[in-house]
């Protein structure tokens, strides 16, 4: 029988070591999907999804890069980021940024150099500090332990939508 358990790393508090480690799971999960994606078709939209697989990839770093941010650390973004981040996330309409011309290696990179960032500014926040009232810049209420979960949810959602485009193309 297997076992499957959260192997918290050391250097956090208990809790937001549970946390990180699931999101080391959902991550390597991806890079295990995308490991098989043809860099010729990074920059190829589906007929019927109209996001790219480097889209995607983008965006999801994107995203954890602005909760990361924003609502668990609520400061400001290394002046870096920009370097990594030269898209806004979305167009006027609301679809996703088409983010052309990388390759699949630095789509890699980015999403390396979140985590990164991540696993660094984690390393200061406690289990407490993981139930801290954030007001988003929507009017929304959330704690750092909700945005866990919902960078987990957001990127497994994705992840599927990477799979199909995959599927489609038989990689």
């Amino acid at each position: 029988m297997t076992h499957s358990r959260i192997d918290r790393p050391d250097g956090y508090a208990p809790g937001v070591g549970a946390l990180l480690a699931m999101m080391e799971d959902c991550r390597g999960r991806t890079l295990r999907l995308v490991e098989g994606l043809d860099s010729a078709h990074i920059d190829e939209a589906t007929p019927w999804h109209g996001n790219t697989p480097g889209s995607l990839l983008y965006h999801l770093a994107a995203i954890e890069l602005d909760w990361l941010y924003a609502e668990i650390m609520a400061k400001d973004f290394p002046e870096e980021a920009w370097s990594w981040f030269p898209h806004e996330v979305r167009e006027e309409d609301g679809r996703l940024t088409p983010v052309l011309g990388d390759a699949l290696e630095r789509h890699l990179d980015r999403l390396a150099w979140v985590r990164d960032r991540m696993r660094e500014e984690l390393q200061s926040l406690s289990d407490e500090d993981l139930q801290a009232v954030r007001q988003t810049d929507g009017g929304r209420t959330v704690t750092p332990e909700w945005v866990f979960h919902h960078l987990m949810q957001h990127e497994a959602e994705h992840r599927g939508q990477l799979g199909e485009i995959m599927a489609s193309r038989g990689t």
